[in-house]
């Protein structure tokens, strides 16, 4: 029975997690359509914040709450399952091809997070020197892409903008989208990091393994299923661009942001497997980037057959 309870957390707390961040883009949309705040500018924060809300609430409170081990296999979980899930389900529907503008770029600057990553867990705790470093290279990003180097792709947002698709438009409806926003994260990421370690002291696997797994599958859920919906469309191609910022924001926000609030112990654990794996999927995404080839449903297959071979290897 325990178990049932913290299943019903994990899975409310994910449900809250959706919604807040659901709620909060398109309040942060509806105000800059309403406003003179041009939609780069809200593409490029509230928008990009947004959609890595979900982790950043689970690694922030996750490490406060003594269970550091769920924030750093959030972060790397949700990295390797971008790669191996988030881009193996929509090629399944149709292709995508590797050859957007500036696309290498932000692939270069992933692999460069990725080690960076990889040299902070070997010197481990991340402190908050560390965070400060981390969240001082993700507003360089911010502002360079603010300012057309393309770092960190805004098609989702600017294509709602266009779209205009369930946005709010009266003032009291945006604050209140934004309100229910900003409430409902927290409270879903508590649950979420309650059913977790309860689930995992129920199984007899460490917080680690639950932050790698279960955690890291549901808070990646937001941008699973923009991709699938893009590829319905056939406009899977931006999906790449998008798996490539979120990485990047993955490492730079929500490590920064968590290690600026609380040091941060790494498991060795994680420096034995799950960040080489991690980098392996970035090396394999920018191979592709680079020689500028086709994610065909072979690979699609293969992705998600590593994704499920990872998952039963952890545990």
């Amino acid at each position: 029975m325990p178990e049932f309870i913290d299943f019903l957390k994990l899975f409310g707390g994910f449900v809250y997690l959706m919604m807040g961040g659901e709620l909060l883009v398109r309040g942060a949309l509806g105000l800059s359509k309403e406003s003179s705040i041009p939609p780069v500018i809200v593409g490029m924060t509230v928008v990009a914040m947004g959609t890595s809300a979900p982790e950043l609430m689970v690694s922030t409170f996750s490490a406060l709450s003594g269970y550091p081990g769920i924030a750093v296999g959030n972060v790397v979980g949700s990295n390797i399952a971008n790669v191996l899930l988030v881009l193996g389900v929509p090629v399944l529907i149709y292709p995508i091809v590797c050859n957007q503008d500036g696309l290498l770029r932000q692939t270069n600057l992933m692999i460069g997070t990725s080690l960076l990553l990889i040299v902070l867990c070997v010197f481990e705790p991340i402190s908050f020197l560390e965070g400060a470093l981390l969240v001082s290279m993700l507003v360089f990003f911010l502002i360079a892409a603010t300012r057309g180097a393309g770092l960190i792709p805004i098609d989702d947002a600017e294509e709602e903008m266009d779209r205009g698709l369930g946005l709010p438009t009266y003032p009291s409806t945006i604050t209140l989208f934004i309100v229910l926003g900003v409430v409902s994260l927290p409270l879903g990421a508590d649950l979420v990091v309650s059913g977790g370690v309860g689930l995992a002291s129920a199984w007899g696997v460490s917080e680690a393994v639950i932050g790698l797994s279960l955690i890291a599958l549901g808070t990646s859920l937001p941008e699973l299923s923009t991709t699938v919906v893009a590829a319905l469309h056939k406009s899977s191609d931006v999906a790449i661009g998008n798996v490539v910022g979120s990485n990047l924001f993955n490492i730079l926000a929500i490590l920064g942001i968590t290690a600026l609030l609380t040091d941060i112990p790494v498991d060795p654990q994680f420096l034995r497997f799950d960040l080489w794996v991690m980098f392996a999927c970035a090396i394999l995404l920018w191979l592709f980037v680079l020689l500028r080839a086709t994610i065909t449903r072979v690979w699609g297959f293969i992705f998600l057959g590593g994704y499920v071979s990872y998952l039963v290897a952890i545990y």
